[in-house]
């Protein structure tokens, strides 16, 4: 017997669940896009994206997801034959890194491996080691989707100019955008990426890039720049189609107007707890299945785990076993391995991720911690007894906490 039907929950590190408001607000017809509220709508999202991202600089919009984020970063701040410095630690910035070399850069990496965060000392080292500052750009990704790292973004920015090195710093911040505390200025960041459908809890299909004085000034001469991804006119529009090279994505920016009221009205500070305290109870049901099983946490140390996403391993095939039998039974989709293993090999089947991003509560996160220790139970998949307990007793002890204000709630406040 199936008891998957009923609303399907899509626990996947993104696309995220989209919320209700956030749907309703996008099922309209075509509005005029030469005058009126969609204009208004666009340019009153500036400022409320500013604060979402730390910042009180510069931002612009794409049709596009991240991928085409990664390429409008490159192609604004460098000329072909420029080096970077791509620090490595999952998938995603291995693939910064491939579109890079595809553009004409060079490129040098720092490979940190898929447990373990970047050490900004190793970071320093390179730059101090670069004494003509060859290196135009440090390249970093704050959340790993593939691998659930989080890097320390203030760590790196203070390791940069420990080396005294005048490189740009951009960030990939599409995982965690919304989800993780990010404070551009207040760290020093001169080029930060996000997209529409994880954190910022609306469809796929909108990417956003924020951008320093110093990068836009960079930025003059770089020759790898094309009319599309140019962020000049994306960064400061008179008319409506210069924030996006053309039509702009209607529905799109109703959603996400929607989306942005829901996050400020629940401020930021909170969503940041929330994320945090909710990963938790995850950490906390799968501490407890290890003891008794194979489950083993992709990153050992918690101060190093994203609050967006969380990725396992069990004894192959159980990965994929579980991926299924929850699909098929709970009504429930775990996110699949990208970059822990070939996909043709019988490891890749030990892998599986969960997503716990945007648009999620206290009751997703317990329902589907209960799926998994049913699909456990079910499959014959060894595991400690009492995972959901160890959740719901984490989350119980949290649920009294009150939040204390902090300096960044208001850093960037007009």
């Amino acid at each position: 017997m199936s008891f998957a039907n009923g609303r399907h929950y899509l626990a996947i590190p993104g696309p995220s669940v989209i919320p209700d408001p956030v749907l309703q607000a996008m099922q309209r017809p075509a509005p005029n896009i030469y005058t009126g509220e969609l204009v208004e709508l666009t340019h009153g999202l500036v400022p409320d994206l500013k604060t979402i991202a730390g910042t009180q600089q510069h931002v612009g919009m794409y049709i596009s997801n991240g991928h085409g984020l990664w390429e409008a970063a490159l192609t604004n701040i460098l000329s072909r034959g420029d080096k970077i410095l791509v620090c490595l630690t999952g998938e995603f910035g291995v693939g910064w890194a491939d579109v890079a070399t595809q553009l004409g850069a060079q490129v040098q990496t720092l490979d940190f491996g898929k447990k373990s965060p970047i050490d900004p000392a190793q970071v320093e080292q390179a730059l101090r080691a670069d004494t003509g500052h060859d290196i135009k750009a440090v390249l970093v990704t704050h959340v790993d989707t593939a691998t659930s790292l989080r890097n320390d973004i203030d760590g790196v920015r203070k390791a940069i100019d420990a080396a005294g090195h005048p490189a740009l710093y951009a960030v990939d911040c599409v995982a965690s955008m919304g989800c993780e505390r990010f404070e551009m200025d207040a760290w020093g960041v001169d080029v930060a990426i996000a997209a529409s459908q994880k954190g910022l809890m609306t469809p796929a299909g909108m990417g956003f890039i924020w951008v320093s004085d110093k990068a836009l000034e960079v930025g003059q001469s770089a020759n790898m720049r094309t009319p599309y991804w140019d962020w000049n006119l994306r960064t400061n529009p008179v008319h409506l189609y210069e924030f996006f090279g053309g039509t702009p994505p209607t529905q799109h920016l109703y959603g996400l107007r929607k989306a942005v009221d829901m996050m400020l009205e629940e401020g930021l500070d909170n969503i940041f707890a929330r994320h945090a305290a909710l990963a938790g109870a995850y950490w906390a049901a799968a501490d407890v299945w290890a003891q008794g099983g194979d489950l083993v946490l992709n990153v050992p140390d918690a101060q190093h785990r994203s609050h967006a996403v969380t990725a396992l391993k069990l004894n192959e095939p159980d990965g994929t076993r579980l991926r299924d039998w929850l699909t098929e039974h709970m009504g429930i989709t775990l996110g699949i391995p990208l970059g822990m293993a070939p996909w043709d090999t019988d490891e890749w089947h030990g892998y599986f991720r969960i997503g716990h991003m945007g648009y999620f509560n206290a009751q997703m996160v317990l329902g589907v911690i209960g799926a998994i220790e049913t699909a456990f139970i079910a499959l014959d998949i060894p595991h400690g007894a009492g995972g959901a307990r160890a959740a719901a007793k984490f989350l119980a002890s949290k649920s009294g906490q009150t939040l204390a204000p902090t300096d960044a709630s208001a850093c960037c406040s007009d």
